[in-house]
């Protein structure tokens, strides 16, 4: 099938979190400029806390001592949402996308990515809805399976989803998750007892994108993508 428009897609594997905000900006910043592509990044964090623009500090409940004992990192983050915890056996993806070459509005966006994710995680045997209003992400059975926080500068949006595979999760304990103590996360493993690695997870989900965004994606290597990876 003949795609509209193509996107650049790359596996970045293991990325520490400000390494991969680092290169949204660098992105943001090219593809604003015309000199660089739409780009799809897929990856999977180390331990971190990450706090969105509508995160308070009392959202965070590990103390110092205890986010050094589970080697978890807190970066304070300029995406939209609250808290959350990205780590190992976590599926994260990062559109950086400008809306006007799809000619999609925000909503529509959003309701496209959210469409992608659950029409994967049905192929995983994962029967899963987009959040009722206010409840952001991509639920199973009244808990979390994905979380979505974005950022918009002009048409540009970054920043994106995370897909809990395999993820341990005791970690959200540290967090009050997404600004709600009562509704906790949930993973594929958790829900089917299915083990699947993360990059095999990025090329599964990747073709779901393409369908649902109406796009051919062109692989690149993370090198290319960002050089300093390399070093």
């Amino acid at each position: 099938m003949n795609r509209s428009r193509s996107v650049r897609a790359s596996w970045l594997g293991r990325t520490p979190y400000r390494e991969a905000w680092d290169l949204q900006a660098e992105l943001v910043t090219a593809l604003r400029d015309g000199h660089a592509p739409d780009t799809l990044l897929l990856l999977e964090h180390p331990h971190v806390f990450t706090m969105g623009k509508a995160a308070l500090p009392d959202h965070l409940l590990w103390d110092e001592s205890e986010q050094a004992r589970r080697d978890v990192d807190v970066i304070w983050s300029d995406r939209g949402g609250e808290a959350t915890y990205h780590g190992p056996g976590q599926l994260v993806g990062y559109p950086i996308l400008d809306l006007g070459h799809f000619g999609l509005s925000i909503p529509q966006y959003l309701e496209k990515l959210e469409q992608s994710l659950v029409d994967y995680l049905h192929d995983l045997g994962v029967d899963s809805e987009p959040g009722a209003p206010g409840l952001t992400g991509v639920w199973s059975g009244g808990e979390k399976v994905a979380a979505i926080g974005i950022k918009l500068n002009r048409s540009i949006v970054s920043h994106g989803f995370a897909v809990n595979l395999t993820t341990d999760l005791g970690y959200f304990d540290g967090i009050v998750p997404c600004g709600h103590a009562d509704l906790r996360p949930t993973s594929v493993e958790a829900i089917t007892g299915a083990k699947i690695e993360t990059s095999q997870a990025a090329r599964a989900y990747a073709e779901h994108f393409s369908r649902v965004f109406d796009v051919a994606l062109e692989w690149s290597s993370a090198q290319k993508v960002q050089p300093t990876l390399a070093r």
